[in-house]
């Protein structure tokens, strides 16, 4: 493996490390998800573990493994010059089938609005680490057939995208789920890899935490409280949402980064 390729390797790992410890530190060490009256705890696991380490400070580890050559910015997602508008509707069209393919526990568009908005900063991150970041070197480092590298990409992935949630509380830290999670994750990888776009990923992936969120909802019986417009939420879903498109402007698509070295 050239040596551009394994110092890659190692930032991305190196990152990914770094953001499942500080979800570990600030979600799953003290059960944020679990204590709803703590919006304070909350509010700094979603900054800080999501949007500053899993969306900022892995485009930055991305810039600059694309531009020393470690990674092709085409694997990366953020290969086009702009996001694909036909991907991204692909992915609202794909996850929201998969969401009444399941079930659907509700029907009511706001509900699903709601939960789309609490879970959008954590897929984003989710989809820029285990993905962009993690699957883009990789995809470039198992070698030159398409096919078999990114098979080997879309596992590895999907594998750190399950381990991930063992920092987070229960029940998303037992070993059931993480192995669930992990075959949700190669429904990302598909996705990911076939659309070659970060955004439309973003939004497909996004739908596969939004079942799980109105399922507890439900069982819970707290639909109720989803049926109205929940401004906190709808307010975080789109800071995390312009956070992540001035982070790609600035950071990665401009100016726009020297490749290298053409990996296949």
């Amino acid at each position: 493996m050239p040596a551009k390729v394994r110092n890659a390797a190692i930032g991305a790992f190196a990152l990914y490390i770094v953001w499942t410890a500080a979800t570990w530190f600030l979600e799953g060490r003290i059960h944020t998800l679990l204590r709803p009256e703590a919006v304070v705890d909350r509010l700094v696991y979603v900054v800080v573990a999501n949007l500053a380490i899993g969306v900022v400070g892995a485009l930055l580890v991305l810039r600059f493994v694309i531009s020393s050559g470690g990674a092709n910015r085409e694997h990366t997602g953020f290969g086009r010059r702009s996001p694909s508008i036909s991907w991204i509707v692909a992915g609202m069209a794909l996850g929201l089938a998969l969401y009444f393919v399941q079930g659907a526990p509700s029907m009511n568009p706001i509900v699903i609005l709601n939960a789309y908005a609490q879970v959008l900063a954590v897929s984003a991150a989710e989809v820029i680490v285990c993905w962009a970041l993690v699957g883009g070197v990789l995809k470039g480092a198992f070698g030159s057939s398409r096919w078999v590298s990114a098979a080997g990409a879309a596992v590895v992935a999907s594998l750190l995208f399950g381990l991930y949630h063992f920092a987070h509380s229960p029940p998303f830290d037992t070993i059931g789920m993480v192995v669930l999670l992990t075959v949700v994750g190669l429904l990302t990888s598909a996705f990911f890899f076939a659309s070659r776009d970060v955004y439309a990923t973003i939004i497909f992936h996004n739908f596969l935490g939004v079942y799980g969120v109105v399922q507890a909802l439900a069982a819970a019986d707290k639909l109720v409280g989803f049926a109205a417009p929940q401004v906190p939420l709808l307010a975080t879903a789109g800071v995390a949402l312009l956070i992540l498109v001035a982070a790609d402007m600035l950071i990665v698509r401009r100016p726009r980064l020297p490749q290298a070295g053409a990996l296949q």
